[in-house]
């Protein structure tokens, strides 16, 4: 990953305190697992921001290598990587997202 990319994903993540990162938008999710994603956050009640790495190959990329997750969407809280749609969900069901929110 270029380190421009990573410069980019990483005040992404330090700017926002719930990050995103999906295909789509919060508005047009463009996969299901993302919308899963998005409609748990906006059931919290949460602002968010949404980045969407159809835009951005570098990013779409870089995402992965940056958290070591090979999968989209991706949340972080607070800095921190929560995980993909299947923990995201997993996490609200228990009570812990809302916790970490």
């Amino acid at each position: 990953m270029k380190d421009s990319t990573k410069k980019k994903i990483t005040e992404t993540i330090k700017n926002n305190k719930i990050c995103l990162f999906m295909k789509g938008t919060p508005e047009v999710p463009q996969c299901g697992f993302s919308l899963a994603v998005s409609n748990v956050l906006k059931h919290l009640n949460v602002d968010f921001k949404g980045i969407n790495v159809l835009e951005d190959i570098e990013i779409r990329e870089g995402i992965k290598e940056y958290s070591d997750w090979p999968t989209i969407p991706q949340l972080y809280i607070n800095e921190e990587f929560i995980g993909g749609c299947d923990i995201v969900k997993e996490m609200f069901e228990k009570g812990e997202l809302q916790k970490k929110l």
